[in-house]
């Protein structure tokens, strides 16, 4: 599976509303700024993030945008099923009836297993872990931010 630029430039776009909307709603522009992603782009993503409750906008002088929900209540499987048109590694896992072997299909159950476990992690991560620096995400779930192991004392 690879992911669209819908899904990688929509986390980072929610990233930065974490990272910057405390101080009030934050403008298209600052973002693009940031981000280094153009205005029109950023604001096609808006849209979606706005329908499905991420994101809310607001009017007005000091308007701009901000987010609808916590940080650690957005995950990176609600953005990448927001985004990606096709969320399953193989779409006999959704729709076994486009595939004549679906049935008796030996590799299908390993599909829907490797299926089940990318979206356990991707739904394991909430873009609150994102917003925190990577070496205290880190320490605080026992990873070492190199290679994804403990650290060898164990904390």
């Amino acid at each position: 599976m690879k992911l669209s630029a819908k899904s990688r430039c929509g986390t980072r776009l929610l990233i930065d509303l974490a990272r910057h909307g405390r101080q009030g709603p934050v403008r298209v522009t600052e973002i693009s700024h940031r981000q280094k992603i153009s205005v029109k782009y950023l604001e096609q993503l808006i849209r979606p993030l706005k329908q499905a409750g991420l994101v809310l906008s607001v009017r007005g002088p000091k308007g701009g945008h901000r987010l609808a929900k916590k940080p650690e209540d957005i995950t990176l499987g609600q953005i990448v099923r927001l985004f990606e048109s096709q969320t399953d590694l193989v779409a006999c896992i959704s729709h076994p009836e486009k595939c004549a072997m679906a049935d008796d299909c030996r590799v299908r159950l390993a599909w829907q297993e490797a299926n089940q476990a990318l979206y356990r992690n991707l739904n394991a991560v909430t873009i609150a872990d994102l917003v925190i620096a990577p070496e205290q995400a880190a320490v605080r779930n026992g990873k070492c931010p190199l290679d994804g192991g403990t650290f060898p004392n164990g904390s």
